[in-house]
């Protein structure tokens, strides 16, 4: 996959991973002799009748079964991990909804081998959202490698991690203080607090301070930037969210046909001018790349607020909610942990006293795991190919679309253990680190290098520093916390019920 990787000054040791080396051998159950001369299946399923199939598929997805019974109910119908079906939106909004879907560990990752398959234009699946969210341009998540524009954006990319790394450390505990400051003010008035509303401004304030050295609240967005950009994300996901409405409304509405752009266009603009006003270097940098100024400057609202805040948005809510239902045994061992390791660091936090943190950085792997912030992958098959699973293989044809839905891949039973489980040791030591190949979050495994020439997520690393800063300042501020959990249209839904003060 990692054709050409780019390292990013600062953050080369950010994981220990890092040591693993490219001849690990894969487990039996997953590479063995037979598996060179699996016997060649039809791919079981179908797509019903045109128009009637899709919406009834789309119906079962997201009112009759809900997204994991209705891959399980079909696993057990065709007796397969690789079928045919419909994936939403359907009609009116995709014209092709037919995909074939890849729902284990060995068949998952064709979806990332670029040789095979083609990116252009699957990111959101079988439909594409106006361009009008983005300025009239295809962004960078919409470019597939081979498209000579992906390689100027990404680099972009890359530069705006790692020209602002001196930043991320002291305004991530500043944004994220603040957030454990509000949840503290709320506990004590209300008896509650809202993690997520929380977490939203903090990660929002965040990435603005370290990328852009700008407090948003001193702009025109002032403390808006996240309801804005929710808003914003939901004219491009909405018609593969469920929103808790009746049926009927989210069948005439989202479902259905695209939210007008219009009425996001003045909230739009709000962004693009606080990008635009504080991303000079970038801009820049963009223009001798051959890339307009106005171009990237939407490929930088693209990255920061969906790709980043996005990710910071779904991610760090499902993983309080795995800490948080472990209970106060991992609670103490983390503490212990973290304030050992900066303690003998002279109190500083920086990423070699992270690195020895392992249950930290093991936490924050199987946070990713059982969970990944991105779960739905999408690519088109550039020819004829044979795709394996443990058990068969499949004939797929050129311009066919493939579907994995990643929580399957990485709960899968042949490759993990209590594969179903949030075992926080998972990735602890040297067998533990080797499994991190199975870890697929990132558009890709997660002991391969994002480069230029492949998919995987620019701000890989980035994403995992700031993951494994939440922890940190969290357990060196409290010995443990209680929550109540709910669900959302991105994912858990966090009430703090309780905060315990560090005491030791």
């Amino acid at each position: 996959m990692a054709l050409a990787c780019v390292s990013f000054p600062g953050f080369h040791t950010l994981s220990s991973h890092r040591r693993i080396s490219a001849t690990v051998t894969l487990p039996p159950s997953t590479e063995t002799p037979k598996s060179r001369n699996l016997p060649v299946k039809k791919i079981p399923g179908d797509y019903g009748l045109p128009i009637i199939g899709p919406i009834k598929d789309r119906h079962d997805y997201f009112y009759h079964q809900g997204r994991d019974e209705f891959f399980k109910s079909r696993i057990q119908k065709h007796k397969s991990t690789v079928f045919r079906v419909n994936m939403p939106p359907g009609p009116f909004i995709s014209s092709d909804p037919h995909v074939v879907v890849l729902l284990d560990g060995k068949s998952f990752p064709t979806l990332f081998d670029t040789n095979k398959v083609d990116k252009k234009d699957v990111f959101t699946g079988t439909f594409t959202p106006s361009l009008h969210l983005t300025g009239g341009y295809r962004v960078l998540s919409y470019l597939d490698p081979c498209e000579p524009n992906h390689e100027k954006l990404k680099r972009i990319m890359f530069k705006l991690v790692s020209s602002t790394r001196h930043r991320v450390f002291p305004e991530f505990q500043s944004s994220f203080s603040h957030l454990f400051d509000t949840l503290e003010n709320h506990l004590a008035t209300q008896g509650k607090a809202n993690f997520n509303e929380a977490n939203d401004q903090a990660a929002f304030n965040f990435l603005a301070r370290a990328w852009y050295g700008v407090d948003p609240s001193h702009s025109d967005l002032g403390t808006n930037g996240p309801t804005i950009v929710s808003k914003w994300v939901l004219f491009q996901l909405g018609p593969i969210l469920s929103l808790g409405l009746p049926k009927l409304i989210e069948e005439l509405t989202i479902h259905s046909f695209r939210l007008p752009f219009f009425l996001i266009k003045k909230d739009y603009q709000k962004l693009y001018n606080f990008f635009y006003q504080n991303s000079t270097q970038f801009l820049e940098e963009a223009s001798q790349l051959g890339i307009s100024r106005d171009e990237a400057c939407h490929n930088l609202i693209f990255t920061t607020c969906f790709n980043s805040f996005g990710g910071m948005k779904i991610f760090f809510p499902n993983m309080i909610k795995q800490i948080g239902r472990a209970g106060v045994n991992l609670h103490r061992r983390l503490a212990e942990e973290i304030r050992s390791a900066v303690r003998s660091n002279g109190g500083k936090i920086s990423m070699s006293v992270m690195e020895q943190m392992p249950l930290m950085k093991s936490v924050v792997y199987e946070s990713l795991r059982i969970e990944p912030p991105v779960p739905l992958q999408y690519a088109r098959a550039k020819n004829d190919m044979i795709i394996e699973s443990h058990e068969s293989a499949y004939q797929v044809k050129k311009g066919e679309m493939l579907f994995g839905y990643q929580p399957f891949a990485t709960k899968d039973p042949r490759i993990f253990d209590r594969a179903e489980e949030f075992v926080p040791e998972r990735f602890m030591g040297e067998e533990g680190e080797q499994k991190l190949r199975y870890v697929l979050w990132s558009n890709g495994p997660e002991n391969e290098e994002t480069s230029v020439h492949n998919k995987q997520c620019a701000g890989k690393d980035f994403v995992v520093l700031v993951s494994r800063l939440l922890i940190v300042e969290l357990f060196m501020r409290y010995d443990s916390f209680e929550i109540d959990v709910g669900t959302s249209p991105l994912g858990a839904k966090i009430t703090v019920t309780s905060l315990k003060r560090a005491t030791f």
